[in-house]
Order: C-alpha cells, then sequence, then structure tokens
C-alpha cells in the first residue's frame, strides 16, 4: 500500500500563498508548520516501516499530527 504525504500544501492546495505568507510572517506559524512538517516524515517512516514502532506509538503520532494540523488550518482560516 502507498504512503500517502500529507504535506499541509498538498492537503489545502486553496491555501498555496496564505501558506506561504504565514509562514514568511508568522513565526508561530512557520514554527508549527516546520513541527508538522517533521511528524509528517516521522509517520511516514513509521508507515513504511523504516522505523519499527508499535501500533499505539504510530497512532499516538498521528493524534498529534491531526491536532497541529487543526491549528494549522484554524491559523489559515482567519
Amino acid at each position: 500500500m502507498p504512503i500517502e504525504h500529507h504535506a499541509l500544501i498538498n492537503d489545502f492546495p486553496e491555501y498555496r500563498e496564505r501558506i506561504h505568507d504565514l509562514k514568511m510572517k508568522d513565526d508561530r506559524f512557520a514554527r508549527l508548520m516546520d513541527e508538522y512538517h517533521e511528524l509528517t516524515k516521522h509517520v511516514e517512516h513509521m508507515e513504511s516501516e523504516i522505523e519499527a514502532v508499535s501500533t499505539q506509538v504510530e497512532g499516538g503520532a498521528k493524534i498529534k499530527r491531526l491536532k497541529l494540523k487543526d491549528e494549522l488550518y484554524a491559523m489559515l482560516q482567519a
């Protein structure tokens, strides 16, 4: 099964310009986006079994990523 890449720009293409603007002008958004990106890479490694972890660890990372994504999305809509 192919691993789906969850880059913020892929999930919210309609906010492409807003993502770029906030990343350049809002330090908090940029920090959260970097954290989201790193967590996404980590989850993708777990999903592709590059990094062996328990189902609970992988699930916890996915929940954390979803919470970050929700926070970033709220910032994009503000």
